[in-house]
């Protein structure tokens, strides 16, 4: 059957303006970095990408090297714009990045200009779409001069192959620089997309003001610390989870400690009403600065129960400073080499 998507889908979602643009996001974005791969089914993907976008959902963040394999989520995410949302391709926010190894030799990684561009273009291809909205810089690169991996995004703007660009992973000394170097060249930088979470706070120290300074937008990633931040860890680690096999979330980070501070934010969110995980993703949207969070979804009820997030986003005083009690750093930031260049 042709999808149609909900007539209603605009109605309950307060979509927020990206820093100082014209461009609003919903506050809870679609990552495919798991799940979307071609190891998943595709009819899975599919029922997911479509109740997103019936609950308001037009942002959908992709990279070059999401899967597995690497490129996968992208072919199939085209697959599933060609199939059922071509139509509605202006109502949507399609993003992609380039940054971290994506074919070998030495030009398939990295920051340099043939890198960016050939990948975005192959990401244009895998989509069967002529641009992406957002095309980011997906970590910094301290071996290629900072000009030449801006002048490959402003490149992509002039090419007419992205409408904005942003970066990923980025310190805020060079979050300046980039904004500095883009606005030289006549193209904004929209938007950062760095990990944050209530184990990960990397972003308060310096991020996030120079983000409101240089109105850039925020868009956070791993807002549930890979899984951690679940009701999946408390009473240990279950056979089938990802801290159970190879992957990014490793059974060293499974402290007593950090297991601890889990349970405590737990019962928090339990007398707000909410499960960890909706009140973990609710907490990265407190201050306004943050423009939207990612979140990723195995199925269409893990979607759904990650949206009613929205339903309680306000925080008394009280339960910030008891959060801010359990939510300190936690070595679970994979990303740290990229923001500390």
């Amino acid at each position: 059957m042709t999808y149609a998507p909900a007539a209603d889908r605009y109605e309950g979602m307060a979509y927020r303006r990206c820093g100082r643009s014209g461009l609003d996001l919903p506050p809870l974005s679609l990552g495919l970095w798991q799940n979307f791969g071609g190891d998943h089914p595709l009819e899975s993907s599919r029922a997911i990408v479509r109740r997103a976008f019936d609950l308001g959902i037009t942002h959908f963040d992709l990279a070059n090297n999401y899967g597995p394999p690497y490129g996968s989520a992208e072919e199939s995410f085209g697959r599933i714009l060609a199939s059922d949302l071509a139509r509605h391709r202006d109502e949507l926010v399609l993003s992609t990045k380039a940054g971290y190894d994506m074919w070998p030799g030495p030009y398939g990684e990295g920051g340099s200009r043939k890198y960016l561009l050939a990948s975005l273009d192959q990401s244009l291809r895998r989509m069967g779409i002529d641009y992406v909205d957002i095309f980011y810089s997906h970590r910094f690169d301290a071996s290629t001069p900072l000009e030449e991996t801006m002048g490959a995004l402003h490149a992509a703007v002039r090419a007419g192959k992205a409408l904005y660009v942003g970066i990923s992973s980025y310190s805020a000394r060079r979050t300046r620089e980039a904004a500095t170097i883009l606005r030289g060249l006549g193209t904004s930088l929209l938007i950062h997309q760095p990990s944050y979470s209530l184990l990960n706070r990397w972003i308060e120290e310096e991020l996030l003001d120079v983000l409101g300074q240089e109105g850039i937008g925020c868009i956070t990633f791993s807002p549930l610390a890979q899984g951690l931040l679940t009701d999946r860890y408390l009473a240990g680690i279950p056979e089938g989870s990802r801290a159970s096999r190879p992957g990014t979330l490793t059974e060293g980070m499974l402290t007593d400690d950090t297991l601890a501070k889990v349970r405590a934010l737990n019962a928090i969110a339990a007398r707000r009403g909410q499960t960890l995980a909706q009140m973990a993703l609710a907490w990265t949207l407190r201050d306004r600065r943050v423009t939207s969070t990612l979140v990723g979804a195995s199925s269409v009820p893990q979607l759904e129960q990650n949206v009613a997030a929205l339903d309680k986003l306000e925080f008394s005083g009280e339960e910030l400073a008891e959060i801010d009690v359990h939510a300190t750093e936690s070595g679970i930031n994979l990303w740290a080499a990229s923001s500390a260049g």
